[in-house]
């Protein structure tokens, strides 16, 4: 009976985080969609906002100018790691998602990032068709790096809460 009720609320997670994956598809899209400008509005506004927010939090004496030029400075490396993050997601969503079938974590692992990684290419071909964006296998090779790590870090994070689990559970023993 217990094995049925765990079947059954994975199933809802797997549901949920199918959808959601969907969706972040779909979001991925649309910026994918941007043109060149505004792709570039969009993320030089991201990087201003680090560097101004950074500059804040650690009482730098900064002005107007130097933030915008740190800002374009950094602005290809946000662009990158925002890549990677999306895929990250992307790929620990399709993970989820695969946990109403029956296979290996390994198994599921691999899929999810072939599925992302296949996912990433489509999304470079599709640039090729907007205006002042191309294509680029290197950054394929980003977002498919992006899928693999953020599985990583996916799969460390639950290791390390099952081992709090079991150890906040061994402490509640011994009191007993």
């Amino acid at each position: 009976m217990i094995e049925i009720i765990r079947r059954n609320k994975a199933g809802k997670w797997s549901n949920i985080a199918g959808v959601l994956a969907f969706i972040w598809m779909c979001i991925i899209f649309f910026f994918s969609a941007q043109t060149k400008e505004e792709s570039s509005v969009v993320s030089e506004g991201f990087s201003y906002r680090i560097v101004n927010t950074t500059g804040l939090f650690f009482h730098l004496h900064i002005d107007e100018e130097q933030i915008r030029e740190i800002a374009r400075a950094i602005e290809g490396a946000v662009r990158k790691g925002a890549h990677m993050t999306e895929y990250a997601i992307l790929a620990i969503l399709l993970y989820v998602w695969m946990c109403r079938w029956q296979m290996s974590r390994l198994r599921k692992s691999l899929v999810a990032a072939v599925i992302a990684t296949l996912y990433a290419g489509s999304d470079e071909f599709h640039q090729l068709f907007v205006a002042g964006r191309a294509g680029s296998f290197g950054d394929v090779l980003i977002d498919s790096a992006g899928a693999v790590l953020g599985l990583i870090f996916f799969h460390l994070t639950v290791y390390i809460v099952i081992l709090l689990r079991r150890h906040r559970k061994a402490k509640r023993q011994d009191k007993l």
